[in-house]
């Protein structure tokens, strides 16, 4: 399941919003149902907000890595990272998972979505954590610098994964014998959100 894009027509609803007066920040601790609002409606469905509810209520939760946008004093998006495990020869490496990325539909296609992400992985930059992983589109990620895991010597997760969705960001604590199987948190196995849908991804 892609829950880092969601291609989806924005209706005409869609309202035109001032990029600079968009505020990216770290989740604050009152906005649980705040941020389940806006993956529900972002997402169109209850699962990705379910799948977000249990991650938060599980280990692989870190505190302060779910970022909101905040436009006109209301959360318009959300991006959360959450803690795998990358199994390496030498040892069990902790990692980041950048999953979901939700952006409500009428605020969607305005950069408020690549603006969120690049804020939220400035701060996750100055993290112990080496890696970053994601599944999600080939044509969006890289310009963050995304890069397709499998050819740094990384191994999905899941063979629903497709090999180009399976991406990588390496980060300054990152160093050359980390490399192996990216293990997910259980509650993304517990919720079937593994593998991507979308065979045109």
């Amino acid at each position: 399941m892609d829950r880092n894009v969601k291609p989806r027509k924005r209706q005409d609803t869609s309202v035109d919003l001032d990029l600079t007066r968009v505020l990216c920040r770290p989740e604050r601790p009152d906005e649980a149902a705040v941020v389940r609002d806006v993956v529900a409606r972002s997402f169109g469905e209850q699962l990705v907000a379910d799948l977000v509810d249990a991650l938060r209520a599980s280990t692989s939760w870190i505190h302060g890595l779910s970022f909101v946008a905040e436009y006109e004093g209301g959360a318009i998006g959300q991006v959360l990272f959450t803690r795998g495990v990358l199994d390496a020869p030498r040892r069990l490496v902790d990692v980041l998972v950048l999953s979901p990325v939700g952006v409500l539909i009428e605020f969607q296609g305005q950069g408020v979505g690549t603006a969120l992400i690049r804020d939220a992985l400035a701060v996750v930059r100055g993290r112990p954590e080496p890696l970053v992983f994601l599944e999600g589109s080939p044509r969006y990620y890289p310009r963050f610098g995304f890069e397709p895991g499998g050819a740094h010597g990384f191994r999905r997760p899941s063979l629903r994964i497709p090999e180009r969705a399976f991406q990588v960001m390496k980060l300054p604590s990152y160093e050359p014998w980390m490399t192996g199987t990216l293990v997910y948190s259980h509650v993304f196995w517990d919720l079937d959100c593994v593998g991507l849908r979308d065979p045109s991804a």
